[in-house]
């Protein structure tokens, strides 16, 4: 008996309840993505924007989106055209645009109409079929291309689909970009536009692979020469899940095949096998367990998300999370490889970088939340360029490389550390906090009112920075702590004078504060976290 469903929400509920027994009904979201009209409110976050497929995520609203990107070129305005990096609507169409995908349901598909519509407009267009960001981040210079669209809701569940949007410097559309798109597709929503598809004319497939190759080479921060003599020569193992994402075969296109080099989870599969696609220490669960299992004397594992933009890593005795591994990152390229600028990295980040780059000489850059916010420090035309650029949530890019996260330098400047300092990454890690002192991060939160999303819940919380400033003394777990420092770039950031701190920062979307803390020791978490969950609940009245 054939099941019915009311929408694609309560049919992907269905699919996700029991991935194994339900894959068949992958037909159904594909009629309601064909079928379904309504419209939908278009907000490209901090990387770009996302929707389930089939119910804001539609055939009908990505024409409409891609519409909109034509529209804004088309209008010439000149502040919107000076962050595009173009002169206008021409230049557009004459450099043209590269367009792809993810490995998710319907890539391809979303894909070709993203192309006839840019086609329609005598716009130039490359194909890259199945691509990581980036690939697409480093095609947009080498081919001197006017932008990107890449189809990819990056680490979301299986049910959600993207369009991430980049201009002509590779790095992610600004919000004097986004804005503009999000303003006119929102008019035709408004308007219940209904787009017919147009069908491409012609497919030029581009190799981004090869393009990223190129890139990385030329740019010289990664010595792929030293990187591939490591792996063909020395003792080591290589473990690299690949999640199902596009990120398979981009590592064995660089390093070359090998036994050497493990790859896990490398076929087709538009669910995931039923997990989320991310670098979480449950992802890593396999690459551990291969790890320990070889008698390799180096020994390095990787697990990346779907589109190649976040990385986590480990060695077999230990996972190393992006808190851990920017800050390897940066004393790697700056100790061993001698690269200057400063540290560019997110205001929820692990201050071990902070204490590494003070002892060091090195400026530290903290900026909001969103990769987007580096890109004054990746620039190369900044006077202050970052040696490193990483945020919590697993991004992470350096000197000389992509606008974009890029898990696969990330992947690659590992294995250099490897090959470099002759150590495990644990072995390194170890050293560096002996010598740095030990950081312990986390995060967590809290759920409040609906009715508090957006202006109300920063308004409230507005107040704790008010409330804890410097030297301010207040009790944690039992000890009097001063208030050394308040960073106010994203939410309220509030250290301590033993260099611990907790950041407490409302979600823009959802109904919850969220938590960052960092203690000086691994029972001392807890304690920040209630110092946090107080601090919060003071300012609520809760």
């Amino acid at each position: 008996m054939v099941k019915t469903f009311e929408n694609a929400a309560s049919c992907w509920k269905a699919i996700l309840s029991d991935v194994s027994k339900n894959r068949e009904l992958l037909a159904v979201i594909e009629e309601f993505a064909r079928e379904n009209t309504t419209p939908a409110k278009v907000v490209f976050g901090t990387s770009g924007w996302r929707g389930e497929i089939g119910s804001d995520y539609t055939f009908n609203n990505v024409r409409i989106v891609t519409a909109a990107i034509i529209e804004m070129f088309r209008s010439n305005d000149r502040s919107t055209m000076q962050a595009m990096g173009v002169a206008g609507f021409e230049e557009m169409r004459r450099r043209g645009v590269i367009v792809g995908h993810d490995n998710r349901f319907l890539g391809r598909d979303f894909a070709m109409e993203v192309i006839g519509r840019l086609q329609g407009e005598g716009i130039k267009t490359w194909y890259a079929g199945e691509a990581t960001t980036p690939e697409f981040s480093a095609g947009i210079e080498m081919l001197h291309a006017a932008c990107s669209i890449n189809l990819t809701p990056s680490h979301n569940p299986a049910n959600y689909a993207g369009f991430k949007f980049n201009p002509s410097d590779g790095g992610p559309a600004g919000t004097e970009i986004t804005s503009k798109i999000e303003e006119i597709a929102n008019g035709m929503m408004e308007g219940s536009t209904v787009l017919q598809p147009i069908k491409p004319e012609c497919i030029e497939m581009i190799d981004l692979t090869g393009s990223y190759l190129q890139f990385i080479t030329e740019r010289k921060t990664l010595d792929i020469k030293r990187i591939c003599d490591f792996v063909s020569r020395e003792d080591c193992i290589i473990c690299i899940d690949n999640v199902h994402g596009a990120t398979r075969g981009r590592i064995e296109r660089i390093l070359g095949a090998g036994d050497r080099i493990i790859y896990l989870r490398t076929n087709d599969d538009y669910l995931f096998d039923g997990i989320a696609p991310e670098p979480s220490g449950k992802n890593m669960e396999g690459v551990g367990r291969i790890l320990k299992e070889s008698s390799a004397k180096f020994k390095l594992g990787a697990v990346m998300d779907p589109d190649g933009d976040r990385i986590r890593h480990g060695d077999g005795t230990m996972q190393i999370p992006m808190n851990y591994f920017g800050a390897m990152a940066f004393h790697f390229l700056h100790v061993y490889k001698g690269i200057n600028g400063v540290v560019a990295k997110s205001v929820g980040t692990s201050n071990f970088v902070n204490a590494m780059a003070e002892r060091l000489g090195v400026p530290v850059k903290e900026t909001k939340v969103g990769f987007k916010n580096f890109r004054p420090y990746l620039l190369r035309s900044s006077s202050e360029r970052a040696i490193v650029a990483f945020e919590e949530s697993d991004g992470i890019s350096g000197f000389n490389n992509t606008l974009e996260k890029d898990a696969l330098f990330g992947l690659l400047l590992a294995v250099e550390m490897v090959a470099t300092t002759g150590k495990n990454l644990g072995e390194y890690l170890n050293s560096l906090m002996d010598e740095f002192g030990h950081y312990y991060p986390d995060r967590s939160g809290i759920t409040v009112d609906r009715s508090l999303v957006g202006e109300p819940l920063i308004k409230k919380l507005s107040v704790i920075r008010e409330h804890y400033k410097k030297g301010t003394v207040t009790h944690i777990g039992g000890e009097k702590r001063t208030v050394e420092e308040v960073i106010t770039v994203d939410g309220t950031k509030v250290v301590f004078d033993d260099g611990s701190w907790l950041m407490i920062r409302p979600s823009g979307t959802e109904p919850k504060v969220r938590f960052y803390i960092e203690s000086r020791t691994e029972e001392g978490k807890r304690a920040i976290f209630e110092a946090a969950e107080r601090m919060t609940r003071e300012a609520l009245g809760m």
